[in-house]
């Protein structure tokens, strides 16, 4: 019996012997067997899986290493090593139809894998790094690309990576799509407790230069979502500047934004080729806000958190979100302004200098002689989103100050058409409602139409630093005005407008310093030659013109003074800007020769040029000029319903002049 137990257990000591000696034997072959003799099929495998070449063309070696975890959380599991596997010299080329070149390659290429994980069919990669790496990214202009992996066929495999460790290395981008050639050079911070590697980038974006630099964290969390990917950035693209610091969530995904964003530009128009975002016109802007955004497929959301900037010398602030759709993505929001100045609004219809419009980047398109803005819109962008945007401003100032305040206006885009209901501001004691719709879904020329009402505008409010004024009376402005055009351009919009334009001044006092400061240049030349530089107590001025094909012409148009009654005819053309405006004053009291004088206004918009008849002067005839009234039109009673109650001089003057006869042409005497 004792000879059989002894016999039975040098059987069981041999089997067992026999099991431990083929794992060590494994371990043995594992750590001596010459991996580089893999390398072909390894490469080939890859190939494979990634459909594009992949060559391991340098040594290929096999460790074991144990994983570093917390004590207090080891198992038994954590003291048996990990095989890690170094490939050196690795290569991945394009896939099949895009040049035969690297997309890829890395001096050395490490990483671990879990044994464990194999018996559940899972390859568990807890980290993969890379040795100076070199990307160079292409997109053609076909939209295909070489970053975008094969989809795998189903498989009980699958693939669990971690995270990925950057060292120094380099990044190149040539899309032709987006018509970016860019170079992104990476180097390893060592002792910076938040970020591991740091980053330049150069080259061009539409041609126009890119420069840049930044910090970025050296290690890649692709599946806890809990840990943030850290990243700083300074850049420069064309005549916009960027500087960004915050965290990205789930890079790999790209799921969540966070940054504290600060942008700087020549325009917010700039911004289009970045963002795809339709901003309009401005001059010079900075802003700085919070930007989260967060990503999904064709539902991406983005917002500009409670941002504050200028924009030129105007202050700004606000929030701003779009959200990505079909057919086109919506941009929403508030911004609002507590100081704006009004020379900041010039760039919005290209009325600035063509020194600022090379500051903005656009061409300096306008002719030395023409007033109107000739700066074409780019309407081919108007369908590039949505966008309901309001916009407030406090108060709204000139280098010579004007009482402007509670601008209040909405953006409405939608399919291409821009409204702008209301367009509504508080103006010397008055309100000027309005609403425009400019319709640019053609994409070539817009087709406009603008209803505009100003009513109760004090004169006596106009300039209230003026002494003249001070001791005016209170007289009122009551204008109207009703236009459609249809151009691709400020001018081009009035020189085929339709419509009219009404206005009535009742009992207050002019000057030529209130028309300087309010920028009626010839109205001031006018004045000066009727009056000379004294102040003039204004009765009743009323204005009646009807458009036509960009042609303004008078239907009526007189002015009371306490010297003299001006009648005025003749036209504004819009479309060559030229005027020829004839005023036949009817002096008052003492006949001074220069108030039965004809004066001429003629010119252009931008250089009018005025001039008393020499003939009539020369007569020294003691008879004023025979003038004929224009017919008052039954247009202006709501002007003049609209002042309200009280003494309303216009009125008797309207009445008065319905009694007269009608003008005669111009160029004939009335007999």
């Amino acid at each position: 019996m004792a000879h059989t137990l002894s016999r039975r257990t040098k059987i069981s000591l041999a089997v067992l012997s026999f099991l431990l000696a083929i794992p060590a034997l494994a371990l043995v072959i594992l750590l001596n067997y010459d991996w580089n003799r893999a390398r072909p099929w390894l490469g080939a495998r890859a190939s494979e899986a990634l459909q594009r070449p992949v060559e391991l063309r340098g040594n290929l070696a096999l460790t074991w290493h144990k994983q570093p975890r917390p004590e207090q959380a080891r198992s038994w599991r954590d003291h048996i090593p990990w095989p890690h596997l170094v490939a050196q010299d690795v290569h991945i080329g394009n896939p099949a139809g895009m040049p035969a070149s690297d997309a890829a390659s890395a001096r050395a290429l490490g990483f671990s894998l879990s044994p464990f994980a194999l018996l559940a069919r899972k390859i568990a990669i807890p980290e993969l790094s890379f040795d100076q790496p070199q990307l160079d990214l292409l997109r053609q202009a076909d939209g295909k690309n070489n970053w975008t992996l094969p989809k795998r066929p189903p498989s009980e495999w699958r693939l669990e990576l971690d995270r990925v460790v950057f060292t120094r290395g380099i990044v190149k981008l040539d899309d032709a799509l987006q018509k970016i050639d860019a170079t992104a050079h990476l180097d390893t911070l060592d002792k910076d407790p938040r970020y591991g590697v740091r980053w330049t980038v150069d080259g061009k974006w539409n041609q126009q230069a890119i420069s840049g630099k930044g910090k970025a964290g050296a290690v890649l969390a692709l599946r806890d979502n809990r840990l943030p990917f850290p990243i700083q950035a300074d850049a420069k693209v064309g005549l916009v500047s960027v500087a960004a610091e915050g965290t990205l969530t789930n890079p790999a995904q790209l799921a969540a934004i966070d940054l504290q964003l600060k942008v700087a530009g020549a325009s917010a128009a700039r911004l289009y080729p970045l963002t795809g975002l339709l901003l309009p016109e401005t001059p010079p802007f900075s802003t700085a806000g919070r930007l989260r955004g967060h990503l999904a497929q064709n539902a991406s959301q983005w917002t500009y958190e409670k941002f504050t900037g200028r924009v030129g010398d105007s202050d700004i602030a606000g929030t701003l979100s779009y959200q990505q759709r079909q057919p086109r993505g919506m941009l929403s929001g508030a911004i609002h302004s507590r100081l704006l100045q009004f020379a900041d609004l010039g760039p919005l219809i290209g009325a600035d200098s063509n020194a600022s419009k090379e500051e903005r980047g656009v061409a300096a398109v306008q002719p030395a002689g023409k007033l109107l803005p000739v700066e074409t819109f780019r309407t081919e962008r108007w369908k590039a989103l949505d966008a309901n945007v309001s916009f407030r401003a406090e108060r709204i100032v000139r280098t010579k100050e004007l009482p402007l305040s509670k601008l209040v206006t909405e953006f409405h885009l939608k399919d291409g058409v821009l409204r702008l209901t209301p367009l509504n501001f508080h103006f010397a004691g008055g309100e000027v409602a309005s609403k425009a719709v400019l319709d640019g879904s053609s994409g070539a020329a817009v087709v406009a139409t603008i209803d505009a009402t100003a009513r109760h505008v004090k004169l006596r409010e106009l300039l209230p630093k003026l002494p003249e004024l001070k001791q005016a009376t209170i007289g009122e402005i009551n204008a109207s005005a009703k236009l459609t055009a249809k151009g691709n351009s400020v001018a081009t919009l009035l020189a085929h407008a339709n419509g009219e334009l009404k206005t009535l001044v009742n009992d207050g006092t002019v000057s030529k310093l209130l028309l300087e400061q309010m920028g009626l240049n010839i109205g001031n030349i006018v004045l000066t030659k009727l009056f000379g530089d004294k102040p003039v107590h204004l009765n009743c001025l009323a204005g009646d013109f009807g458009v036509r094909n960009g042609l303004a012409q008078t239907r009526y148009f007189i002015a009371d003074t306490q010297d003299a009654t001006v009648r005025i005819n003749g036209t504004v053309n819009l479309a060559n800007e030229k005027i020829d405006l004839t005023l036949k004053p009817d002096s008052k009291g003492l006949r001074i020769i220069s108030l039965r004088a004809p004066i001429y206004v003629r010119g252009t918009l931008k250089q009018p040029d005025v001039d008393i008849d020499k003939g009539v002067i020369a007569m020294r005839a003691g008879g004023a000029l025979a003038l004929g009234a224009l017919a008052a039109p039954a247009a202006l009673v709501p002007l003049i319903s609209a002042g309200g109650g009280g003494d309303n001089q216009c009125a008797a003057l309207l009445a008065d002049a319905r009694e007269k006869p009608k003008a005669p042409p111009p160029g004939k005497t009335q007999k």
